[in-house]
C-alpha cells in the first residue's frame, strides 16, 4: 500500500491533558498530534494522539481515529475534511530525515485492555509542510496554523488541578492550541 503520512503536532496545556487521561497513563509532554494518511491515493485516515507513558512503555495514546476521511488535493495542498475537523497540509519543498523518536515504543489503543501497537519503522525522508487545522465540535475548540518552524514540546510540572473529564476527541479538542510545533509529510510503502 502506498502511504502519504501527514504529521502535525501542536502544543497544549499539559495539566488539561492530565485531567482527561485514563487511569494508568502519564502525560509526557504538552502535545497532541495528528497522523493523517492518504492510502493508495484513494482513502483518507486520521489518528489523534498524545504523548504518554504506561507501565514503563512510552509512546502515543490514541484519542480517536477515523477511517474513510474525505480529502482533496489542490496543487501541493492536501486537505482532510470531516464534520468536526478541517486539517490542511501544504508541502514546502524542503526535505529532511524522517524523525526517529527515541522514546516511542508505539501507539496505545484503548479497549477492554489497552493494546500497544509497535512503532512503525519509516526510513524515507520527510518533506516539511505548512499546516492549519480547526476542530468544530463547539465554537470554542482548538485551531491553529504553523509558523514555518519546528518547535519543541517541553514537559511542564503540574501547576493547576482540573476536574476529571472523559477521554474523548471532543474533550481533547476543547484544549486550546498554544502553537503548531511542527508538520511534515513522509511517503513510503507499507
Amino acid at each position: 500500500m502506498q502511504i502519504e503520512q501527514y504529521v502535525m503536532a501542536y502544543g497544549i496545556e499539559q495539566d488539561r491533558m492530565r485531567a482527561i487521561l485514563p487511569a494508568g497513563f502519564t502525560s509526557l509532554r504538552p502535545v497532541v498530534r495528528f497522523n493523517a494518511e492518504v492510502r493508495d491515493d484513494s482513502k483518507g485516515y486520521i489518528e489523534f494522539n498524545t504523548a504518554v507513558e504506561k507501565d514503563g512503555k512510552r509512546g502515543w495514546l490514541n484519542i480517536g481515529y477515523w477511517d474513510n476521511v474525505p480529502f482533496t488535493r489542490h496543487g501541493k495542498t492536501v486537505t482532510f475534511t470531516t464534520d468536526f475537523l478541517d486539517l490542511s497540509f501544504t508541502a514546502v519543498g524542503v526535505a529532511g530525515s524522517c524523525p526517529a523518536e527515541k522514546d516511542n515504543d508505539g501507539c496505545f489503543f484503548l479497549g477492554e485492555t489497552p493494546e500497544l501497537r509497535p512503532a512503525e519503522t519509516i526510513t524515507a525522508n520527510k518533506e516539511f509542510c505548512d499546516c492549519s487545522f480547526a476542530w468544530h465540535f463547539t465554537d470554542h475548540d482548538a485551531h491553529g496554523e504553523s509558523i514555518g518552524k519546528t518547535l519543541p514540546a517541553i514537559p511542564e510540572a503540574p501547576a493547576h488541578t482540573y476536574s476529571h473529564a472523559p477521554f474523548t476527541p471532543a474533550e481533547a479538542a476543547h484544549i486550546p492550541c498554544r502553537q503548531v510545533l511542527g508538520t511534515y509529510v513522509v511517503r513510503f510503502t507499507r
